[in-house]
């Protein structure tokens, strides 16, 4: 179907794409889904305009994503999550999560000292590539300071010790909160979450880790790669979970290195690395399209 042009006086046509509604489910795998998904939408007047599905044969587990128009849709908005439950959801014993096109996410930025991620996160949002609010950034360290402020984005400054972790992290799940936040993206925050600050925000926590889990991990990752000889580098953009780098993956990239590569070519190409995956991971977020099962996810 086409898109919606809306014009206004002076000023070239716009091209605005229409409302939409979107599904993320899974449930046990079973015959029936597909078709009572589909017919639900249909009766009440639902154009689709995207849908894709997916069974794991190993689980016996089902997973889609479903897209369609809300502009004629029959439901009232504020009443499509409690009829889906009602008339399949619960029937299908499955489990859900209902987006809106025209609410736009709200996302939290976590930084310390290293700014390249944060720089290409900024300028996507600020560039109008990406339909996400930033209402406010937090870190341990002042440094950045003067990007957030050219940015005109609120920048806290939460510093944190092993004596006063517990009470710091407090005040950061709190800002969260207040602030309605979606989902959070440690750019480079070198900082450990506690169990308990994540327990806060199951699968709304994005990071991004230099080389493929779990190999290489401490301070000087690119070091020891160096050392080993590699001949790819990478890195992965995965959800945060209570044991370390070890959350479910979002996106992955590598390139190619040689013997002929020193240890600051590796790190130049590295941080290259680090923007593209997290940004990969962050915009499939912001699409909806990033469905965590388990300690996996299925990225359609």
């Amino acid at each position: 179907m086409a898109t919606k042009t809306a014009v206004k006086k002076g000023s070239k046509s716009k091209i605005e794409k229409p409302a939409t509604a979107i599904l993320l489910i899974h449930c046990p795998d079973q015959q029936g889904i597909v078709a009572a998904i589909t017919d639900f939408l249909h009766k009440n007047s639902g154009n689709i305009i995207d849908i894709q599905q997916h069974v794991d044969h190993l689980d016996q587990r089902f997973f889609m994503r479903v897209e369609w128009e809300t502009d004629n849709f029959l439901i009232p908005k504020d009443k499509i999550d409690e009829y889906f439950g009602t008339l399949i959801g619960n029937h299908f014993k499955m489990e859900w999560r209902l987006h809106l096109s025209d609410q736009k996410p709200r996302m939290a930025i976590f930084v310390s000292k290293m700014s390249h991620c944060f720089y290409d996160i900024l300028q996507r949002v600020m560039s109008n590539e990406w339909e996400v609010e930033v209402p406010l950034i937090i870190s341990n360290h002042e440094n950045l300071k003067y990007i957030a402020d050219r940015f005109e984005i609120p920048f806290h400054v939460i510093p944190i010790t092993k004596a006063t972790k517990a009470e710091q992290e407090a005040k950061e799940i709190e800002l969260l909160k207040s602030h309605n936040i979606d989902f959070a993206v440690l750019a480079r925050y070198m900082q450990i979450l506690s169990d308990d600050f994540v327990n806060h925000f199951p699968n709304q926590i994005i990071n991004i880790h230099h080389s493929f889990l779990p190999a290489f991990k401490g301070a000087k990752p690119y070091h020891a790669a160096y050392q080993r000889g590699v001949k790819i580098i990478g890195a992965t953009s995965h959800f945060v979970t209570a044991d370390l780098d070890e959350g479910p993956i979002i996106a992955q990239g590598v390139r190619k290195v040689s013997h002929r590569d020193r240890i600051k070519d590796l790190i130049r190409m590295g941080k290259d690395l680090e923007k593209m995956v997290l940004s990969e991971a962050i915009y499939a977020q912001l699409q909806h399209r990033v469905l965590p099962y388990q300690n996996r996810t299925v990225v359609f």
